[in-house]
């Protein structure tokens, strides 16, 4: 095969540009998501900054805030802010601070409705290191757009958690990825990402609750009971 033409050879090793068959390698920012085997699948080698993350669940508690605990718990460690929007789940302080999270940096915001609003501006102050929100199951593209403009540029890491009924919708979010259970640990699936398609799915050992002998304070995150007090709660 012959040499490609300087020029071109010039512009396809920007950071910008990617090719079909290759991943794109983005100028930016990403944090490790402390698994291995998933930063090589992710582009940038970890969890984007700067865009929307979409995280599809077959259901609550599978383990699917244990995945992103490292990456969080980076972000925390650097003394960035988080903010938990209409979670179902509420942090654990002790499981918390032995994760590596420091509670009283986390933001947990009780949002019945216009949870997607919520998110968007907390998005766009600019104030935070990571924002997870769980939106209403019948967020649009609209707002879903308005998400993506608010992250784009900011050193954030945005992530929604959707059912995973979503997968069959399009979506502005440049990474999809499908989570589900299996015998050690989490399934994913990658369903969409910035260059090539990923051709297989990862299994990783992450923790799932109630089945981690070594917690010994609990999860860092539990269900949301009627009346359970949040770290800190905005109205």
């Amino acid at each position: 095969m012959n040499a490609l033409p300087s020029p071109l050879a010039e512009v396809l090793a920007r950071g910008d540009i990617w090719r079909g068959d290759a991943l794109a390698e983005l100028p930016a920012a990403t944090i490790p998501s402390g698994h291995a085997e998933l930063d090589a699948e992710l582009p940038g080698g970890g969890w984007p900054q700067g865009t929307l993350t979409e995280l599809l669940v077959e259901r609550d508690g599978i383990g699917e805030m244990s995945l992103l605990l490292p990456a969080l718990a980076r972000l925390s460690a650097a003394g960035g802010w988080l903010a938990l929007v209409a979670p179902p789940w509420l942090p654990y302080g002790p499981a918390c601070v032995a994760a590596g999270l420091r509670p009283e940096r986390l933001v947990v915001v009780r949002a019945s409705r216009q949870i997607a609003w919520c998110c968007e501006q907390l998005l766009a102050s600019g104030g935070f290191a990571g924002v997870l929100a769980w939106p209403e199951r019948n967020i649009d593209a609209r707002a879903l757009r308005r998400l993506q403009v608010a992250a784009e540029g900011r050193p954030v890491f945005a992530a929604l958690w959707r059912p995973a009924s979503a997968a069959q919708t399009p979506s502005p979010a440049p990474l999809r990825i499908a989570l589900e259970t299996a015998a050690d640990g989490l399934s994913l699936r990658i369903l969409k990402r910035r260059g090539r398609p990923a051709s297989r799915p990862l299994t990783l050992a992450v923790p799932r609750p109630g089945r981690n002998s070594r917690v010994v304070a609990g999860p860092a995150f539990s269900p949301v009971r009627a009346g359970s007090p949040a770290v800190k709660a905005v109205a």
